[in-house]
């Protein structure tokens, strides 16, 4: 790398839409020191956040493919990396990180690798989890350093690979866009929800690590005791019209607002009262801390990623994955009843991400990660970087 040039960064992920991970690279790629670093992005799907990042300048690339690791894209994807004069590599995701690695040695190019979430768990069949863990490891060995987005995502690669190693850095949020004291548009108005009711909020793609089942199943049971309650689904994916036909079958589709994916977040999380989350498992869901980061309540499944940031009964309530359907129900029952408790894991949730969560202080730390990993290959001048 020339002297005084700009730092090219390629910043890659498995789709374009916009989930937990995509919603890091954004806020990442918006905050990087464009004196020193040039972003260019690689998606191998298109969406709304490849959308959003073009019409804000940033180069972006389909090379479309859903397959981990598809041999047939990997000489695009070199090329596409040559042809860019590529620096470094940040790779968001295993999925990315499959259909990057093979350009990336043959170039010379060093891979950093942020772990979102672990693709393997436990509630996976014998044969499919060791598969999946196979392939992950694979991944972090070959690259020049991983990220881990909690310490509990860390702790869970070192327990299922002993010589994993990784730096942690926790996601983080632009706290000016996620600020309740702003104005918001009338989200409630817009989509006939009444004023009087008890706004219940699940916002992610419909896909099976997320359980967007669960969340209709539970309402489901809360809604007897309490109709007051209503529930507004905002997402795209697989599972979509399975969620519309079960809300159908639980004669309970009146109380339910299904809603595509939206870019007006903040609007949203501000019409709600209580943001849930059920997934499998997670790395650090911003979408958790979006909603924290809004004064919201929040119900989330106790797995990686929530547990470092959710106190239950503190700044939050965490759920089982084992007892779910009825324990996410009797959540909702409790803290529908109790304004009080309602108002106060609010407070909490939004102090705790404005003291720990900010994506300016994500962004500095991940550059300084771009430096010394350079530097660690001869490229800068910067002392190289300890990992645990």
């Amino acid at each position: 790398m020339q002297v005084g040039k700009k730092i090219t960064v390629l910043e890659t992920i498995r789709q374009g839409q916009i989930g937990g991970g995509e919603s890091h690279l954004l806020s990442l790629v918006e905050n990087l020191d464009r004196k020193q670093f040039t972003p260019i992005v690689l998606s191998f799907t298109g969406g709304s956040m490849v959308d959003r990042l073009r019409d804000s300048g940033v180069k972006t690339r389909i090379i479309y493919t859903e397959r981990p690791f598809d041999i047939f894209k990997w000489g695009e994807v070199k090329q596409f990396i040559k042809s860019n004069d590529i620096d470094l590599i940040h790779a968001h995701g295993g999925r990315a990180n499959s259909n990057v690695f093979w350009a990336a040695r043959k170039l010379g190019i060093p891979v950093i690798q942020t772990v979102h979430g672990w693709s393997f768990n436990d509630s996976q069949n014998l044969i499919k989890r060791r598969i999946r863990t196979a392939g992950e490891h694979f991944l972090a060995k070959e690259s020049a350093l991983n990220i881990s987005v909690s310490a509990s995502n860390q702790q869970t690669g070192k327990e299922a690979f002993m010589d994993f190693q990784s730096v942690v850095v926790n996601n983080g949020i632009d706290l000016n866009r996620f600020n309740p004291g702003k104005s918001f548009t009338d989200i409630r108005g817009e989509l006939n929800i009444p004023r009087e009711s008890i706004l219940l909020l699940f916002l992610a793609r419909f896909a099976k690590e997320k359980q967007p089942l669960k969340p209709i199943i539970a309402f489901s049971e809360a809604v007897k005791k309490n109709p007051n309650l209503h529930l507004l689904m905002v997402g795209d994916g697989d599972m979509k019209s399975r969620a519309e036909s079960l809300a159908i079958e639980l004669g309970i589709a009146e109380k339910i607002t299904f809603q595509p994916f939206r870019s007006d977040v903040p609007d949203i999380l501000a019409a709600s009262d209580i943001y849930l989350l059920t997934s499998l498992w997670e790395g650090m869901p911003i979408g958790l801390l979006e909603a924290m980061a809004m004064g919201k309540a929040v119900i989330v499944s106790k797995v990686d990623g929530t547990t470092d940031i959710i106190q239950d009964g503190v700044n939050g309530l965490l759920v089982d994955l084992a007892n779910i359907d009825r324990d996410l129900a009797k959540a909702i029952i409790h803290l529908a009843s109790d304004p009080l408790l309602l108002k106060s894991l609010g407070d909490r949730a939004k102090a705790t991400v404005t003291d720990r969560y900010s994506a300016l202080r994500m962004t500095k730390e991940i550059e300084d990660i771009y430096l010394q990993v350079l530097s660690a290959k001869g490229h800068t001048q910067k002392a190289p970087l300890t990992v645990h």
